[in-house]
């Protein structure tokens, strides 16, 4: 089957460990992100920030390594990276190897920094990420196109960093995958914040690993097998408070991506919800004018890596709202072989579905060209 046009939906930049020191304002820069080497004995190379538990930098860029090798894979540093951390140039050379025409780009390390307990070092953090990420991007801004990092305990200086960056190209930006437990999504508070995205026409991803209700989701403190299992019930409840909180009614056009977390499981929660709301919710004081599926088909995309099963429900959550991502350089990734996959994947969908999937939709919801 022949190659076809495609778009990464989710994937990654590897931030250089220095960035956050050069940029930060000088009264942070002592308390900066940064690496250090062989952390409490151990080999290789870890990310670490003041209440964040350290993890290692090589678990970003293992793209393509096999599963048996991670362990000492895990082991390397920054020097192992691919030349595509500090270079666009080498990543758009790494686009064309895959067959990807163009990719979504979040964080890595930026992640865990939504765990960060100090709210002003998160936000000059994230605020001096997304200056980098514009910067980098700029070297060819047709095929990389940069997401934020937003938080959002101050709602006006939320708004002003939005419409900041909103000006600058970013084409999205990551919000906390759960918000605080004490100041759900549906808080009025939050308010002028839904109401600036929708007018900017500007997505807001909840992503793995960007948890902040009770303490977040540590991925690499415990079981991880257990942890990446059920990673994705934060963006389930996030999604069951936009719709059942009446945030996407009040705000009809504005647009919510459930990034990296799959696709399969979102059938069934449409269809949970809408029975729970037809049973219950007038007990509950809900009003919505359509059944909560309808939003999500209207208002929620998702991205997916390599997962199959979603294609057998698309009758109930079709091709207008997956999109495929390569996850580069994460350990997940299907690079280099990503239309290997999508060709063995998608080979029994008509050819209108599978390009929906692997182009049109996230070209449409990103305002992406070519």
């Amino acid at each position: 089957m022949a190659e076809q046009r495609v778009i990464s939906a989710d994937s990654h930049f590897v931030e250089p460990p220095s960035m956050w020191a050069e940029r930060l304002d000088k009264k942070f820069r002592d308390r900066a992100p940064h690496t250090v080497r062989g952390l409490n004995g151990k080999d290789g190379e870890f990310f670490v920030c003041e209440n964040i538990n350290p993890f290692p930098v090589a678990a970003f860029f293992g793209a393509g390594v096999p599963s048996e090798v991670l362990p000492e894979h895990n082991k390397k540093g920054m020097e192992a990276a691919p030349a595509s951390v500090w270079d666009p140039a080498a990543r758009i050379k790494d686009q064309d190897r895959d067959g990807i025409v163009a990719e979504v780009i979040y964080t890595s390390m930026g992640m865990p920094l939504y765990m960060l307990d100090d709210v002003e070092l998160r936000t000059a953090c994230f605020s001096a990420y997304n200056d980098w990420a514009v910067e980098y991007c700029s070297h060819n801004p047709k095929r990389l196109l940069p997401l934020g990092l937003l938080t959002l305990e101050d709602i006006p200086a939320a708004v002003k960093e939005l419409q900041r960056i909103s000006k600058k190209g970013v084409r999205g930006a990551m919000i906390w995958a759960e918000a605080p437990e004490e100041k759900p999504y549906n808080h009025a508070d939050y308010e002028p914040f839904w109401a600036a995205a929708q007018e900017a026409n500007f997505p807001l991803s909840l992503h793995v690993l960007t948890g902040r209700k009770g303490t977040g989701v540590d991925f690499f403190k415990g079981n991880l097998a257990l942890q990446g299992s059920t990673l994705h019930h934060e963006v389930e409840r996030s999604l069951a408070v936009f719709v059942l909180g009446g945030v996407l009614e009040r705000f009809p056009k504005l647009t919510i991506i459930s990034a990296e977390n799959d696709v399969a499981w979102m059938p069934y929660l449409m269809w949970r919800m809408d029975m729970i709301h037809s049973r219950l919710g007038a007990l509950a004081g809900v009003k919505l004018n359509m059944k909560p599926s309808d939003y999500i088909k209207r208002q929620v995309y998702a991205t997916f890596i390599n997962e199959p099963i979603f294609v057998k429900t698309l009758d109930i959550y079709g091709t207008d709202n997956a999109m495929w991502s390569s996850d580069y350089p994460h350990t997940a990734a299907t690079w280099p072989r990503s239309q290997e996959f999508i060709n063995k994947t998608f080979s029994g969908l008509p050819e209108n579905e599978r390009r929906n999937i692997v182009h049109d939709t996230a070209s449409k919801v990103y305002g992406i060209d070519g």
